[in-house]
């Protein structure tokens, strides 16, 4: 009688190199970081933009507030 060798496979988890998963966390942050620059940006512009528009509206005002009265 023949001996049947019985063949275990355990399937192995496939390890990336360190290197690699350092260079995508690495990449990773790099964008995160990026698109928090972009947002921060964003809201200064917006910030800018109205503080622009305050400005202008409160110049109008006192122009029309100087105005000499119109005399008929």
């Amino acid at each position: 009688m023949q001996k049947e060798t019985v063949h275990i496979y355990t399937h192995e988890k496939h390890n990336h190199s360190p290197r690699k998963t350092k260079e995508k966390k690495k990449k990773e942050k790099k964008k995160e970081k990026k698109k928090k620059k972009k947002k921060r940006e964003k809201k200064k512009k917006k910030k800018k933009k109205k503080k622009k528009q305050k400005k202008k509206k409160k110049k109008q005002n006192k122009k029309k507030k100087n105005q000499p009265p119109k005399s008929p």
